[in-house]
C-alpha cells in the first residue's frame, strides 16, 4: 500500500506528442496539453483513486456526467434534449482553459475534506501531482503553479470534485430550480427566458471567478431553443455540446407528421474529424486488401462512431457515413482492372455485393449501403 512516508517523488511529465497515449486532446483556446505520468505514477494514481473515488461519489450532483460509474456523455446530451424542450432559453458554457487555471489551494481543501486522518497520504500524493513539471520534447522542464494535467488517472476525479463544490453544489444551494447538465467542464444550463439566462450567465461568471476560473466571454452564448411552438426571432438559436449540435430539425412525430423540433445530431465538428480520419485511411491505396480485409480494419472505428453519434437524430449520420461508399468505389476502381475510370459500374459492383452481404461493413449495417450512385455520392 502506497503510505505519505514513501519518498514517491513524481517524476516530470512528458508532453512529447510521440509519447501521448490519446491524441487529440484539447490544447489552450481550445485545446489543452495532455501530459503522460509515468507507469509508475500511473500505479500510484490509480491506488489513490480508487480510495477516493468511493468517498465521493456519493455526493456529486445527479447532473454530473464526466467520468462517472453509470453515467455517460449520451446520458447528458438525452437529459439536455428533453429539458431544451421544456425550457426555451440555454446558457452554452465555456470555461476558458479549465485544466491551465484550477487553482490548486481549492482542490487540497476538496480533497482534504473528503478523506480521513489514516488517508493523508492521498492529499499528499495529489499535491505532489499537481506540481510536477512539465517535460517538453526538447527536455526543458515548465514548472506550473495551477491547474490539474490532463492524461493521468486520478485527474478526471479531481476536475469533478472541484466542478462539483465550484458550480453543482453552489447551483443547487442557490439556484434550486435551473436545470443543468455537466460534463467536466463542459455544462449547459436551463432558463425559462431570455432576462434570466442573462441574469444566470453573470451570477455564473461571478461564481467562476470567486474560484479562480472565467467563462470565456466570446464561446459562452445565450441560445433560443426555436422549434414550431417557439417561433421567436433571435440571434443564435443552435450550440454544440459533447459532440452533438442542438438545433431546430424536422422531425415526424408518432402519427407521421412532419414537424420543427429542437433536436441534437453529430456535429460539424464531429464529422469534420470523422472525416479527417477516414482520409487519413487512404482507402484507395489498399488494393492489396479485400474488402473483407478492409471490414475488419476499419469497422471497429466505423462502429464506435454509430454507437455514439447514431443515438440521436441517426439520418444525419447515415447521410455523412454514406460518404464511405466512395471511398470504397475508388478502392475498386483501382484494384480491380475492368472499373478502372468506370466509378458508375463500381458503385454498381459494391450495390450488388450489399445485397448479398449486407452486414459487411458497420456502416452497411446502419443502413447506409451503396444503392445507386446517389445514395454513394452522398
Amino acid at each position: 500500500m502506497l503510505t505519505a512516508s514513501e519518498p514517491a517523488n513524481p517524476v516530470p511529465a512528458s508532453t512529447d506528442p510521440a509519447s501521448w497515449k490519446h491524441p487529440g486532446t484539447r490544447l489552450q483556446e481550445g485545446q489543452y496539453e495532455s501530459p503522460v505520468p509515468t507507469v509508475a505514477d500511473r500505479v500510484a494514481q490509480t491506488v489513490a483513486r480508487l480510495y477516493l473515488e468511493p468517498q465521493v461519489e456519493p455526493v456529486f450532483h445527479p447532473d454530473s456526467y464526466g467520468y462517472r460509474p453509470g453515467k455517460s456523455a449520451l446520458d447528458a446530451v438525452a437529459a439536455c434534449r428533453k429539458r431544451c424542450w421544456r425550457a426555451d432559453w440555454v446558457i452554452d458554457m465555456d470555461i476558458r482553459a479549465f485544466f491551465d487555471t484550477v487553482p490548486w489551494d481549492l482542490v487540497r481543501k476538496a480533497v482534504a475534506h473528503h478523506i480521513s486522518p489514516g488517508q493523508r497520504w492521498i492529499l499528499l500524493y495529489v499535491e505532489r501531482w499537481l506540481k510536477a513539471p512539465l517535460q517538453q520534447a526538447d527536455g526543458t522542464l515548465v514548472a506550473r503553479d495551477r491547474g490539474t494535467p490532463q492524461g493521468s488517472a486520478i485527474s478526471p476525479l479531481i476536475a469533478n470534485l472541484f466542478m462539483h463544490y465550484a458550480f453543482d453544489a453552489w447551483m443547487a444551494r442557490d439556484f434550486p430550480g435551473i436545470w443543468f447538465e455537466r460534463y467536466c467542464d463542459d455544462a449547459v444550463v436551463h432558463c425559462a427566458s431570455e432576462k434570466q439566462a442573462r441574469h444566470m450567465r453573470a451570477a455564473i461568471a461571478a461564481r467562476l471567478a470567486e474560484v479562480g476560473l472565467e467563462l470565456h466571454p466570446g464561446k459562452t452564448r445565450i441560445v433560443y431553443c426555436k422549434d414550431a411552438d417557439r417561433r421567436g426571432d433571435h440571434e443564435v438559436t443552435s450550440f454544440t455540446f459533447l459532440g452533438y449540435e442542438f438545433r431546430p430539425r424536422l422531425a415526424k412525430n408518432r402519427h407521421g407528421k412532419h414537424f420543427v423540433s429542437f433536436l441534437p445530431a453529430v456535429s460539424r465538428d464531429a464529422m469534420k474529424a470523422m472525416g479527417a480520419q477516414i482520409r487519413s485511411w487512404h482507402w484507395a491505396k489498399r488494393s492489396d486488401k479485400s474488402l473483407g480485409d478492409l471490414a475488419l480494419m476499419f469497422n471497429s472505428v466505423v462502429q464506435g462512431w454509430i454507437n455514439y453519434y447514431g443515438r440521436f437524430y441517426r439520418s444525419r449520420l447515415l447521410y455523412f457515413l454514406r460518404g464511405l461508399n466512395r471511398h470504397l468505389m475508388r478502392w475498386a476502381c483501382r484494384k480491380y482492372k475492368r472499373l478502372k475510370r468506370r466509378e458508375r459500374r463500381a458503385m454498381a459492383w459494391l450495390a450488388e455485393i450489399a445485397r448479398r452481404s449486407p452486414h459487411l461493413f458497420a456502416h452497411w449495417r446502419l443502413g447506409a449501403r451503396p444503392d445507386g450512385w446517389a445514395m454513394g455520392a452522398g
